[in-house]
């Protein structure tokens, strides 16, 4: 399985904030840790805005910083934020199109796995993924 950039991306401006608890920060410095387009990352932001993840405060000396406290975000439920459930086109059978759908053994399986993928990432908060590696990672966007 493979998750999409936005979902990705999604992960990465959460890591960043986590590491960089006390104050704002702003797009441009997180465009500039990893690398990404401000444009692509200012849709990323503002769906987390809206999906309560991220605190935007506008103006002068503005920026951003969590919403909740790392230990209170769970990755799995980030990435059904970002990615949703529907691995593939079976898993909505008003829109699918299969045509081996009715006698197909496939959807369970894929179901079953995507659950495990999923409750495995729900054991993972926020603080998990950055505790260990908080030095290392401010230091590693300090040199970007």
């Amino acid at each position: 399985m493979q998750l999409t950039s936005y979902t990705d991306y999604s992960l990465r401006v959460l890591i960043y904030l986590a590491v960089h608890k006390e104050g704002l920060a702003t797009i441009a410095e997180i465009s500039q840790a990893y690398g990404i387009s401000k444009a692509h990352l200012t849709k990323i932001v503002h769906q987390l805005g809206l999906a309560g993840y991220l605190e935007t405060i506008r103006g002068r000396g503005g920026g951003l910083r969590l919403a909740r406290p790392p230990e209170k975000i769970r990755v799995g439920e980030v990435v059904r934020q970002t990615e949703g459930t529907s691995l593939v086109e079976c898993f909505d059978p008003k829109t699918s199109r299969c045509r081996i759908e009715p006698v197909c053994g496939l959807r369970a399986a894929l179901k079953d796995a995507l659950q495990t993928f999923l409750t495995t990432l729900d054991g993972y908060t926020l603080a998990d993924v950055v505790a260990r590696r908080r030095n290392p990672l401010a230091r590693l966007f300090a040199a970007s």
